[in-house]
């Protein structure tokens, strides 16, 4: 049998890229290891890829680690229920491009207890590096008709209670009073299934500033003298 050389490897260019990056697990779970206590999300890559994969980005990446739980949004009727929210807040050096909103009546993935969504502002396709985690149904975050509603994209699997934990701590500030009197950290966030796909981009939250280096070696001296 004789090949065409040129399209033979122009075909084998073509798949190149495909067969050195495997399709994610239809669900990818990720641990979120806070001062709070171990939580774990399944993300759900087969209905919520694109939402999916900018949350794993963030993950592989390392942009949530060093991040926070800053804000516990509690029902007035039901304070057991609502919502706690974290991420990078606007740490513009962390922040990966925005992508497209993937409504619950399209990924099917509705804000039911234990559902993890990405927070955004009024545009619909601004959600970048902050989510929630829901702790009782919120159906109003749900897409409805010309409302957007949020995306969800996975529910939590373990850490239920060190959601809860975080729901429950003093609030005051701004957000109506929603800010956590004390942030909770995150110290890392790990995917437990797949592989880990780092986006290559810098890291500029982890270049140490060197403004500091000249005041430091100054008090250096003068407490040598």
């Amino acid at each position: 049998m004789r090949f065409h050389l040129p399209l033979l490897l122009s075909t084998l260019i073509v798949c190149a890229p495909a067969l050195a990056r495997p399709a994610e697990p239809a669900k990818v779970r990720v641990r979120l290891d806070t001062s709070a206590g171990p939580i774990v999300v399944a993300v759900d890559t087969r209905h919520a890829p694109a939402t999916s994969a900018n949350f794993l980005a963030y993950v592989d990446d390392g942009r949530f680690d060093g991040v926070s739980f800053y804000r516990s949004s509690r029902s007035r009727k039901a304070p057991q229920h609502g919502f706690v929210q974290g991420g990078i807040r606007t740490d513009a050096r962390r922040i990966l491009p925005p992508f497209p909103l993937e409504r619950t009546d399209k990924t099917g993935i509705l804000h039911l207890d234990g559902t993890i969504s990405m927070a955004r502002r009024s545009d619909p396709n601004s959600a970048g590096g902050n989510f929630f985690i829901t702790v009782g149904p919120i159906p109003a975050m749900d897409a409805k008709g010309s409302y957007a509603g949020y995306a969800a994209f996975g529910r939590v699997v373990s850490g239920m209670d060190t959601v809860k934990r975080i729901l429950a701590m003093p609030t005051g500030g701004g957000m109506g009073g929603q800010l956590l009197m004390k942030e909770v950290r995150v110290n890392s966030a790990r995917r437990l299934d797949g592989t880990p796909h780092p986006t290559g981009l810098v890291k500029p939250w982890l270049v140490k500033s060197t403004k500091a280096e000249p005041q430091r070696a100054a008090k250096a001296a003068n407490n040598r003298r």
